[in-house]
């Protein structure tokens, strides 16, 4: 995709789009199965979403990937306990799903099981049905997470479970 047409779709990508797809019932059923997973495993789960990039950012060719690292320092996702944040990013205009693993959770869980996740949610917004693609994408990271980071007894919660709406 050249820069004028990634340029385009950023502009046209408002956050008004993104309240339409992402309205306060999805986010608050995210923000219930992030909750209710981490009760099954020590990983902490953060889920961004971003309608679009601001217009110096797709004139630098920043890459969704690259985003998803800058937040995922930016939002402190890294100061765990355990080295066990994931962030699942979403960014609309580019219409890609990346998600970035703490060193320790990073080691545990296969390339192509991240890829899987992000697939169930791409599949899905491809339908319109980013509500239930969001949700069954975070059930199977959590059984992901449960099976190589069970949960161990009662702990604190390191990050925020509410999504982020940029």
């Amino acid at each position: 995709m050249n820069t004028l047409s990634r340029l385009c779709k950023h502009w046209f990508t408002t956050s008004a789009a993104g309240r339409k797809v992402f309205p306060a019932a999805t986010l608050k059923a995210i923000e219930t199965a992030i909750a209710e997973g981490e009760q099954l495993h020590r990983a902490e789960v953060r889920l961004i979403v971003e309608p679009a990039l601001p217009t110096h950012m797709v004139l630098q060719h920043l890459t969704s990937r690259q985003r998803a690292v800058e937040l995922f320092s930016h939002y402190r996702i890294w100061d765990t306990e355990e080295n066990c944040g994931v962030l699942l990013y979403i960014n609309l205009a580019d219409h890609k799903v990346e998600i970035v693993a703490d060193r320790a959770v990073g080691r545990l869980v296969s390339r192509g099981d991240w890829h899987s996740v992000c697939q169930t949610m791409t599949h899905g917004f491809a339908r319109g049905a980013y509500h239930d693609s969001v949700v069954d994408a975070l059930a199977q990271l959590n059984a992901l997470l449960k099976a190589q980071m069970p949960a161990d007894g009662g702990r604190a919660n390191q990050l925020s479970n509410k999504p982020v709406m940029l």
